[in-house]
């Protein structure tokens, strides 16, 4: 299968062998799968959500941590549903942001013979993975404690590991569906009344490392035949690549299959000719450029919002497209795909004092090269004399773009990739502007909105 359209592989975890109520487990296996393309929890190798598991009638309860503000409540886990978009918190539940997790129990009612566990996962970024260890236990045993805090393991009190998960891709985009099989080589994984899951942070570079977790099954042996949630719509997908195969692209048609001529005729030849050009006039001592870039309609997403781009990944809102094919459809393509080269959120891996760029830059760049370099001849960004004396620099999009290209004209023609330059490591100052240009910020907007 082609990797750039699914990321999928199972985990075997051996050498496991543990007792539980006299019985031995044999081998424990983890299948981890991650969708980035389409709609719905369709997995290739993994079952569907269901409806009717062990888990929407056990009763679950949350042992330790804290639940975020924005958070569904627990009941998200197993009420047979799951989100249709990759951000909403509502429709998950996840734990606090900038917390190291927590733990939540299920209590099945009664000793169950546990043919497999599975979890969902959805977001567009670091809260789309899952890293959990999940244990079991019947309950026996003067020791046993239902609700072990994470100062106390759980093997110390009654609980046996089943098995550890972390469905974090070694490389490439981290956002998507991500779902999770927990099963046996015999068919029961053990027999259990209560499982309890350790939940971790995918990361802690910033404080959003919490999954998104969307549903967790529990599908007992003697359980009725699943039901499922049911599938996405089939996958409609244009892949290309540049002449010399060195960037790699995606369009995900799934949910606009309507718009499948005009991005292969139209759309897919100017990503395939501006993204590098775009990479060449944001270049940086060592940086490189994500090499795989894929772009999706959606019918969710706000009328207010034409595109939005995280990470590698561009957001299309089919809507807004289809009103604009033949104005602005391409250079708002043009616009993010600026932004997933500048790629300023890199900045806190290799620099820890890193400062945010203020937005009217980040904006402003990504509209002057829109603008004034990929579609100069439309003075989509251009400004009267009079709009120009009432205008402010940081006004951000058109204005700054406007601005952004005032310096580069008039000051340093080579402006624009030492301010990304700067960006992108994490060191913007106002003070750049003087550094480059010998002129104070404020001194070079006076001298810009005077017109000279």
């Amino acid at each position: 299968m082609d990797r750039f359209m699914k990321f999928a592989f199972a985990v075997c975890v051996a050498g496991f062998w543990s007792f539980q109520a006299g019985a031995l487990f044999a081998e424990v296996q983890v299948t981890l799968e991650q969708l980035d393309a389409g709609t719905g929890f369709t997995f290739q190798k993994i079952e569907s959500p269901s409806t009717n598991d062990a888990g929407t009638s056990a009763k679950w309860k949350l042992v330790d941590g804290e639940p975020d503000g924005n958070s569904a409540a627990l009941a998200a886990l197993h009420d047979g549903r799951v989100p249709a978009g990759d951000d909403e918190p509502r429709g998950n539940f996840f734990f606090r942001a900038g917390s190291d997790g927590g733990r939540i129990t299920a209590d099945l009612g009664k000793v169950t013979s546990v043919k497999r566990i599975s979890s969902f996962s959805r977001h567009t970024g670091d809260r789309a993975p899952q890293v959990f260890i999940v244990y079991g236990s019947n309950g026996d045993g003067a020791a046993f404690d239902p609700e072990p805090r994470r100062d106390r393991k759980p093997e110390d009190c009654g609980w046996r590991r089943i098995a550890g998960v972390d469905t974090r891709p070694a490389k490439g985009d981290t956002g998507g569906r991500h779902g999770v099989s927990i099963t046996d080589s015999e068919g029961v994984i053990g027999r259990f009344r209560y499982l309890l899951f350790a939940v971790e942070p995918t990361e802690k570079r910033d404080p959003f490392g919490l999954t998104f977790f969307s549903e967790i099954d529990i599908v007992s042996l003697d359980g009725p035949d699943p039901e499922y949630i049911p599938a996405g719509k089939p996958l409609t997908l244009v892949n290309f690549h540049t002449t010399d195969a060195g960037y790699h692209f995606q369009i995900d048609l799934t949910e606009a299959s309507d718009l499948k001529e005009w991005s292969e005729s139209e759309l897919a030849p100017v990503i395939r000719t501006w993204y590098p050009k775009i990479v060449e006039m944001l270049s940086g001592d060592g940086f490189q450029a994500a090499e795989k870039v894929r772009l999706r309609y959606r019918n969710d997403m706000p009328k207010g919002i034409p595109a939005a781009a995280n990470g590698s990944r561009v957001d299309l809102n089919a809507s807004w497209f289809r009103i604009h094919l033949k104005d602005e459809a391409k250079g708002c393509v043009i616009h993010e795909l600026v932004h997933v080269v500048q790629d300023y959120g890199s900045a806190r891996l290799t620099n820890p004092k890193a400062v945010p760029t203020p937005g009217w830059v980040v904006e402003g760049l990504a509209d002057y090269i829109r603008w004034f370099q990929y579609e100069p001849e439309s003075h989509g960004a251009m400004l009267t004399p009079k709009r120009l004396a009432e205008a402010r620099h940081d006004a951000s999009y058109r204005t700054s773009a406007h601005f952004i290209d005032w310096t580069v004209r008039t000051q340093d023609k080579d402006f624009a990739r030492k301010l990304n330059a700067a960006a992108r490591a994490g060191k913007y100052d106002d003070s750049l502007w003087e550094i480059h240009t010998r002129k104070r910020l404020s001194d070079l907007a006076d001298e810009w909105r005077s017109g000279e």
